[in-house]
């Protein structure tokens, strides 16, 4: 080969060294967009879920109607707090996700 086809095979290594390098960097910075992107995938989930069954959203409207806005928002509190403990324990079992 001649000098210039070296050069060129050089700068062209050079180039996928920084590219590997560059990708590498994206990857290691991209967490918090895909830890975003798996929990609006989590809430549209959810979405379809009560598209598919509507009598839950029925029944859960029919209990709001029927029982009184006190109680429903006493027992909505200790909902969170019982939600909020449970995410507690589970983190600190299986560590941060």
């Amino acid at each position: 080969m001649n000098e210039f086809s070296l050069e060129l095979a050089e700068r062209h290594g050079a180039l996928r060294a920084r590219i590997a390098a560059q990708r590498e960097t994206l990857a290691n910075n991209a967490w918090p967009v895909e830890k975003t992107l798996d929990g609006a995938d989590k809430a549209l989930a959810g979405v379809d879920w009560l598209k598919q069954h509507p009598g839950v959203v029925a029944a859960a409207a029919a209990v709001l109607v029927v029982a009184s806005p006190k109680r429903v928002w006493r027992w909505s509190k200790r909902g969170y707090f019982a939600w909020q403990g449970w995410q507690a324990v589970r983190s600190a079992l299986l560590g941060p996700r």
